[in-house]
């Protein structure tokens, strides 16, 4: 593997098992970043981390459940331990899917402090974490918060979903005003369809609700996507890689779409 834009870049990438996380670490080390991959998942973060080593780079295992703050800061410190202080962050970690399942009074209780204190608190608690063990300046350090197009607009049935993901904008733009005089640059994406397992279970939700197949649901949600098509999580880590870059110096408390046209 070459080094590139992000050689000896520390970042720590949560929700690394699977997804967007997951591409996200991919992309990153590619870019020569030395990548320590958090999520509650050990297996699947052992694989990724197998896959970066693979092509040449460096990856740190370091497995918790970012809802719980104190072990957020063993996995933290675990990470500083394996490549330094950080020089990034990238939230990717999140839940979704409705409030209940199924939606009916049959089903598991509501959902909404189990989506929020994943989504939103887990997302403060690495943020904090991250500010606490910044590498040291002048350089541009880094926060990027993976949020949702579901953010910028209401979906019956996953309130939980999109008021944490609507909480994610605004701990973005404060915490880029409280962490500007560091030059600390904090941003958030918002991704709309990607084709990741959350995805087609939100895909299979609204086939059940109306009685169809996947593919006619699929179908009938590309509807609302002006391109017309899903994205892959490789596009959202290509976004996530530019704003880690001094291409995208100034870039900070912004909100940045990638959801083929679905917000504009």
């Amino acid at each position: 593997m070459t080094a590139s834009r992000l050689s000896d870049r520390h970042v720590v990438v949560t929700g690394a098992s699977s997804g967007i996380g997951r591409a996200i670490a991919l992309r990153l080390a590619g870019e020569g970043a030395r990548v320590s991959l958090v999520a509650r998942r050990v297996e699947q973060l052992e694989g990724v981390a197998a896959e970066v080593r693979a092509a040449g780079g460096q990856a740190a295992v370091c497995p918790c459940d970012i809802t719980d703050s104190a072990a957020v800061d063993v996995a933290f410190d675990s990470a500083v331990a394996a490549f330094g202080p950080i020089h990034g962050l990238v939230a990717a970690s999140g839940i979704g899917g409705p409030n209940s399942v199924p939606r009916d009074p049959s089903g598991p209780g509501d959902r909404f402090d189990t989506i929020v204190q994943t989504n939103l608190y887990g997302t403060y608690h690495c943020l904090r974490a991250t500010e606490a063990r910044l590498a040291p300046g002048p350089d541009a350090r880094h926060i990027v918060v993976i949020a949702s197009v579901l953010a910028r607009f209401g979906v019956p049935g996953y309130t939980a979903y999109c008021a944490s993901k609507a909480a994610l904008l605004g701990l973005v733009r404060a915490s880029a005003m409280e962490l500007a005089g560091q030059n600390v640059q904090v941003n958030a994406i918002c991704p709309g369809w990607v084709d990741t397992e959350m995805a087609w279970e939100g895909i299979d939700g609204m086939a059940a609700a109306m009685g169809v197949t996947r593919q006619k649901a699929h179908d009938i949600a590309m509807r609302a996507v002006p391109l017309g098509r899903m994205g892959q999580p490789e596009h959202v880590a290509g976004m996530v890689a530019w704003l880690l870059t001094p291409d995208a110096t100034g870039v900070t408390g912004q909100t940045l779409d990638i959801n083929g046209g679905a917000w504009m």
